[in-house]
């Protein structure tokens, strides 16, 4: 059966598109970035748009991400999404489901998918600036991104798996009730210094809020005595710890 995909259900959830929806930090590198939602919806489109137009890829392929917390993590998975593909993360290059696609990846983590036929790499850069000097074969996201159109036609797909093992209603699912017990509402602004690397901590950390409507400020490599100071500053009303 067809239905919304996880990222048509976090715009769909926006009511003002200029506003903030992502704030990133890193408490070890000093990067804060902030994305309105139609900043980051132009990047999840033309992450889609690539997907979809020059890799030709659908539902039923599937795209590696193994990148660890970042705006641009969050900006590939909803565009990967929103194109139909099925996300996998570290430790599941075969799912015996569909094709692998792609695999999306940071510079030091090269070596690992060197018999992928289309090896990404994400340069984390808190401007989005390109990778230079990449080797033979593999492609920088930034620069392949950069040509494609800011805005996507969300289309249904069918059922399956987007994210692991998990469908899309498995993730919105787990995104509402994780929303519900960290008592996250529409229009809240939530500051979390959870990490969301796994399949349960995506749902959890990074789309609970997302899907309802909230602003997220999530910060990497967390300072522990600086969050209650960055709450107040960020005017986050949730703070998981």
């Amino acid at each position: 059966m067809a239905g919304p995909t996880v990222t048509a259900v976090v715009f769909d959830a926006v009511a003002d598109w200029s506003q903030p929806l992502l704030t990133f930090y890193d408490d070890v590198s000093g990067e804060r970035t902030e994305l309105s939602a139609a900043t980051l919806g132009n990047w999840a489109a033309k992450s889609a748009n690539f997907f979809v137009d020059e890799l030709g890829l659908g539902p039923g392929d599937e795209v590696l991400i193994d990148l660890p917390e970042h705006w641009q993590t969050a900006a590939i998975m909803l565009g990967a999404w929103w194109a139909g593909t099925h996300v996998l993360l570290p430790g599941r290059t075969d799912s015996g489901q569909g094709m692998l696609g792609a695999a999306v990846t940071s510079v030091a983590e090269i070596d690992r998918y060197d018999d992928v036929d289309e090896l990404l790499v994400a340069s984390l850069d808190p401007f989005a600036m390109g990778v230079r000097d990449l080797p033979f074969g593999v492609t920088d996201f930034a620069s392949a991104v950069r040509v494609h159109g800011d805005q996507y036609t969300s289309r249904p797909v069918v059922s399956g798996p987007v994210l692991d093992e998990l469908t899309t209603e498995d993730v919105l699912a787990a995104a509402q009730s994780a929303a519900t017990s960290d008592g996250i509402g529409s229009g809240a602004r939530v500051l979390t210094a959870r990490p969301w690397r796994t399949a349960d901590q995506i749902t959890a950390t990074l789309l609970a809020p997302l899907v309802s409507g909230a602003s997220l400020v999530t910060v990497a490599h967390p300072d522990p005595d600086r969050l209650d100071a960055r709450a107040q500053t960020e005017r986050a009303g949730v703070v998981l710890r």
